[in-house]
């Protein structure tokens, strides 16, 4: 009986352990190098600290990006580029569900787009 009740403990904390991650990839397919990547609970627009680190995250390239929060799975991105320094906002990703985000943009027409994993 002691072992079927750690057995079932170790799954729920397994399980547990699992569901808190909220961690996912940040492929840029925009065209244009990043510098920074900034993350804020959905319509805040109180943006926390650059994700990104040191580095400029190139086009096409990935970046492993760390979210632990699951309190509030539904942010916004704001991102600024390294060659011109303008600032593009992605809106509405459920950290909690994906695991892969690519960004596109069109600087001419100003279109942002995101296919999500």
């Amino acid at each position: 009986m002691k072992i079927k009740m750690l057995v079932i403990a170790s799954a729920l904390l397994a399980n547990a352990a699992i569901a808190g991650d909220a961690d996912f990839t940040l492929v840029n397919k925009t065209g244009y190098p990043i510098r920074s990547v900034h993350i804020a609970p959905a319509k805040s627009k109180t943006w926390g600290d650059d994700r990104l680190g040191e580095g400029i995250l190139s086009p096409n390239k990935a970046r492993l990006i760390k979210f632990a929060s699951k309190a509030h799975c539904l942010q916004s991105l704001s991102i600024t580029f390294d060659d011109d320094g303008s600032e593009v906002e992605w809106d509405d990703f459920d950290l909690c569900e994906l695991n892969k985000i690519t960004l596109k943009y069109n600087r001419k027409t100003g279109d942002v787009s995101a296919d999500e994993e």
